[in-house]
């Protein structure tokens, strides 16, 4: 099991309620030694004053690192996140995902050297996700029977992310496959990240940076290790973003499997060299 700080960096563009509600889980963690990244991809100033409200809340280092709203990007602004990061293991949440208490102890538990682990998700409809940032309830507390009463009633779709079970070896079944993975509940070593570069800021709108990085984490060296049926989080429903890039991110992608390449065409080090020519 690893030690050492945790770094969480939790995505987010203009949606305060939710960042609210996944902060607020954060605050309950049953693990203490963490910090939180608020990667900020153009939000308007409420996500600010809602950062510096927490701050005071939250009893671990919350930092925020924001961009220009330029559209979707979120593999630049997760790698702003990066930089900023203190922890040797970062572990990437989505600012509508919520996660339950267990959540930082147990992506501790999974973690080891040469893997990055992959969650999965409940998402919840809109119905449910409305009455959950209404009514500020706190559904990562929820018993198994109250959750099994929302997916009869079409609340959640699943409930198999909500248990947990003793996998061992099977984790890791999947160690070559790079599809199915989500940055919404992905935990990669910083040492990984440095080698591979980071995300790559070269996909812009909705859309398979997260698949990238995975392809390129393998190329790496690294395995797929999976956190099902251990880490999952609660997605709040959202509208679907606009997926008008999308096409062109698969383009991108489809040249990344055909190719060897294991950095980023723009990653981290794009971001620090200019800060290295200023000094």
């Amino acid at each position: 099991m690893l030690t050492g700080l945790i770094s969480v960096i939790v995505t987010t563009y203009n949606r305060e309620d939710a960042l609210e509600a996944v902060l607020r889980s954060l605050s309950g963690q049953t693990d203490s030694d963490f910090e939180v990244v608020i990667a900020d991809d153009g939000s308007r100033p409420a996500t600010a004053d809602l950062v510096e409200l927490w701050k005071r809340k939250l009893g671990h280092r919350l930092d925020r690192v924001w961009h220009e709203d330029r559209g979707f990007r979120a593999a630049e602004i997760r790698n702003r996140a990066i930089l900023v990061a203190r922890g040797r293991y970062c572990v990437f949440l989505d600012g509508d995902c919520i996660a339950r208490p267990d959540f930082i102890a147990t992506h501790r538990r999974l973690g080891e050297r040469g893997c990055f682990v992959t969650g999965n998700r409940i998402l919840l409809s809109g119905e449910l996700t409305a009455q959950v940032l209404r009514e500020k309830l706190a559904p990562e507390s929820w018993s198994f029977g109250q959750w099994l009463a929302q997916r009869i009633n079409g609340g959640a779709n699943r409930l198999a992310a909500l248990l947990h079970l003793p996998l061992g070896p099977l984790r890791r079944l999947r160690s070559r496959a790079w599809r199915g993975a989500r940055s919404c509940n992905l935990a990669v070593w910083r040492s990984d990240l440095d080698r591979v570069d980071g995300f790559d800021a070269d996909y812009s709108g909705w859309g398979k940076e997260d698949s990238d990085i995975i392809v390129r984490l393998l190329r790496a060296g690294a395995a797929r290790k999976d956190g099902v049926f251990a880490t999952g989080v609660l997605h709040l429903w959202h509208a679907e973003a606009d997926r008008g890039r999308l096409a062109e991110n698969e383009r991108k992608l489809s040249d990344s499997l055909a190719g060897d390449r294991v950095r980023a065409r723009r990653g981290l080090s794009a971001l620090q060299a200019p800060a290295m020519a200023a000094g």
